[in-house]
Parts: structure tokens; sequence; C-alpha cells
């Protein structure tokens, strides 16, 4: 074997070998933890809210959009803002920062629903709270993921990085629709004590090199530059805005504690289980990919991933079945996970470092339109049409999208690799081949 052929030491590296990236990995998965027990029971304490003041299951079903809109219009409005103040402060601090907000959050919720004292204001108010904290957290974590691992292991820091995220998926609702049951504050309870121990482990986290900033732009031609970059590279473009209105057409999500009360039957037990199916199914992708990262292909995979989600969907909103529902929400929740797992490799590794904060914003964007602001178009229609005929018409719709991205952004076809051309990163580079 030559010298060439020999891989380096930190081709050899696995991620967690990485003390960085092991503190970034126990915070981000503390963190989902607590988030994702806490917005189950945000909607969970929403809708009965609702149905108990005497609203119809299609008027209930409009709170629950309600809550996806307070938590989309902060991410809509701020989000250029906390894209920039990722690629100028530190990524690490304004992590932590955005964390107590979410801290101060759970408490609330927990001492006013052990008081008693739990309205839909108070709830209203924490999701739009929840959302600032969300948009201003989201672009700097992204961002700073990256720097705490050598590219060559990049696309495995994602999927790990991502494995925590659905880990928490999957044991944050499952975890608050148990304790809910013991005790109605005690999940907002537990979320704060896991968003603490999240402040800690991204302390640990040692000095990041913070990229530096062009001091000849303004920060609006800042913001406006990572915008552009975003515009002109159409594998980041087409990547972004494919997930966008796919998850935006398709989100089940909201729906849940519709389809636990009054469709399947099956109350907050049942509610938990749906939640977690699709964490469940990506956890079991992003498990694989961390161990066999996908290889070639990558762009035509990622397009039949999100068909396969928009299927899947379609299926599980006209079961009437337990088994069913949760096999369909697994195969949901795999898919979307072979798509993000793709998707942020591709982002991430044709972004120069220096954009990373302000790109990552721009996907989050997306990302937050398409699930709270998915959230809020999925409640809006099934207050109009129902909720089965909302969530199979989404279905639909994924698929649609689906066919009329591999049309609009042909490189998302012919993609085979992660690689990036090798000019790609170079910032005297001005004409890039997959910018148009």
């Amino acid at each position: 074997m030559t010298d060439s052929e020999i891989p380096s030491p930190q081709a050899r590296q696995h991620p967690l070998g990485v003390h960085n990236f092991r503190c970034y990995f126990v915070g981000r998965l503390a963190m989902t933890l607590g988030q994702y027990a806490m917005l189950l029971i945000i909607g969970w304490q929403t809708y009965n809210m609702a149905r108990d003041g005497g609203l119809s299951v299609a008027e209930a079903s409009g709170q629950l959009a309600l809550i996806g809109l307070f938590q989309f219009l902060p991410l809509f409005v701020l989000t250029p803002f906390s894209g920039l103040a990722a690629d100028r402060f530190d990524r690490r601090r304004l992590g932590q920062a955005m964390v107590a907000v979410q801290l101060l959050c759970a408490l609330v919720l927990a001492v006013t629903t052990h008081s008693g004292t739990i309205n839909l204001g108070v709830l209203y108010a924490v999701a739009g709270l929840l959302g600032i904290a969300r948009c201003f957290s989201g672009p700097a974590l992204s961002a700073l993921a990256p720097n705490l691992v050598p590219k060559a292991i990049l696309p495995t820091a994602i999927a790990l990085s991502s494995i925590a995220w659905q880990a928490g998926t999957i044991a944050g609702p499952a975890m608050g629709g148990v304790l809910y049951g013991v005790a109605p504050a005690l999940p907002y309870a537990v979320a704060s004590a896991l968003l603490a121990v999240t402040l800690i482990a991204f302390g640990m986290i040692g000095t990041v090199e913070q990229p530096a900033l062009r001091k000849d732009v303004r920060p609006i031609g800042q913001i406006l530059d990572g915008l552009s970059y975003v515009v002109r590279n159409k594998m980041v473009a087409g990547a972004i805005t494919l997930d966008l209105f796919a998850v935006f057409l398709a989100g089940a999500t909201a729906l849940f504690p519709v389809y636990a009360r009054d469709i399947l039957q099956s109350g907050e037990t049942g509610l938990a289980l749906l939640a977690a199916a699709p964490g469940v199914g990506a956890l079991v992708t992003a498990a694989w990919f961390s161990w066999r990262p996908i290889e070639s292909n990558v762009g035509p995979k990622m397009l039949w991933s999100v068909a396969a989600f928009g299927v899947a969907t379609i299926v599980f909103g006209l079961s009437t079945s337990m088994p069913l529902s949760l096999a369909m929400l697994f195969i949901v929740g795999a898919a979307d996970m072979f798509s993000v797992y793709i998707r942020q490799s591709l982002i991430q590794l044709h972004t120069p470092d220096d954009k990373r904060g302000r790109v990552s914003s721009v996907s989050q964007l997306t990302i937050s339109a398409s699930n709270e602001g998915g959230d809020f178009f999925s409640g809006s229609l099934a207050y109009l049409i129902g909720p089965v005929a909302a969530v199979v018409a989404g279905g639909v719709g994924a698929i649609v999208t689906v066919a009329l991205w591999s049309r609009l952004f042909p490189v998302l076809r012919t993609t085979k690799t992660f690689d990036p051309p090798p000019d790609l990163l170079n910032p005297s580079h001005k004409n890039n081949p997959q910018e148009a």
C-alpha cells in the first residue's frame, strides 16, 4: 500500500473521539429531549383546553394552528439577523444564551401548570418566546458543529448530531406523555433539568475559531451576501427549498393530538407513541449512516426519500389502525432522516465557513417554515376540510414537489457524491459551475 492509500489519522478518527464534539453531542441530546417533551405537552394542553371548552375537532385544530404560527413568526422576522449573529459572535455563547431562554420557558410552564393558572394565553406567549430562542440558537449551533471535527469525518458527525436530535424526538415526546400522566407539571420540570444539563455541556466546549467577517461590508450587506450565496448556488438552493415545500405541505405532526384523542382514540399513551414513531425510524436510519455513510448517487436518493415520505404520510392520514399508523410514521421518520442526512451534508460541505452561519439561518428559516409554518398550514387546512383530508392532501403535495424539483433543479438528479467542486470554497472564485 502506498503512502497515498493510507488513511490519515483524521480520516480514521470517530467524531465521538473529539472532546468538543462529545460535549456538543450531549448538549444537543439533552436540549432536544427537553424541547420535544415541552412541545408535545404544549400541543396536548392547547387541544384539550379547546375541546373541553366546547370547541369542535376542526375548531380545536385551529388552536393548534395558532401554536405553530406563534412559533413561526419570530423565526420568519428575525432569521436573517440570527444568521449574522452566528457569524459575528461566539457561537457557543450565543447558543448557551438561547438555551437559557428555553430554560426560562420550561420553568414558567412548570409553575403555571402546577398552580393551575396555565391558560391558552400563557401557552401562546411561551410558544412565541421559544420561537425567538430557537431562531438564534439554530444557526449558531448548526454553524458550530462543522468547526468541531475534521472535514473528513463531517458527514459522520452530522449523522451523529442527527442521532442526538432524533433520539430526543423519540424519548422526549414519550417521556413527556408518560410524565404528564403522573403529574401535569412534571414534563416541564424534567425539561428544565435537561436544559440545565445543556448549558453545562455547551460550556465545556473549548475555544473554537470564529471565521472573520469582511469589515468593509455593512451588516445588512453581510446578510444579503449570505442570501445571495444561497440563491446563486443551485445545489444549496434546491436542497433547502425541497425540504421547505415537501414538509410544509405534508406536516402531520401538529395534528397528532387530533388523531390521538378523536380518530385513533388512544389518549395520552397513543399521543406519546405517535410522536415517538417518526423518531424511531429516523434514529435507526441515522445510526446506520453513522457507520455506513452514503457515498454514491446522493442527489437521486434524496429525491426518492422525499417521495417515500409523501406516500407514507398519505397512508397514515387514511389509517384508523394504531399499528398501521405507527408503521407509516416509522417510514415517515426514516425517509425524512434519509433526506436530512444528505441535505445537511451537501449544504455544509458546499458552503464556505465564513458564510455558514448565514446560510444555516436561511436553512433554518425554511425548516421552520416547513415545521412550525407547516403546523399552522396543517391546522388551518384541518379547520377547513377536516384533519384526514388535510394530511392526505399534504402527502400528495410532497410527491408533486419532488417531481417539480427534479425538473427545476437538475443538479439534484445528477449529484453523485458529497464532494464539492475543488474551487467551490475558494473565496476568489466568482464563477461557480453550480451557480447560474
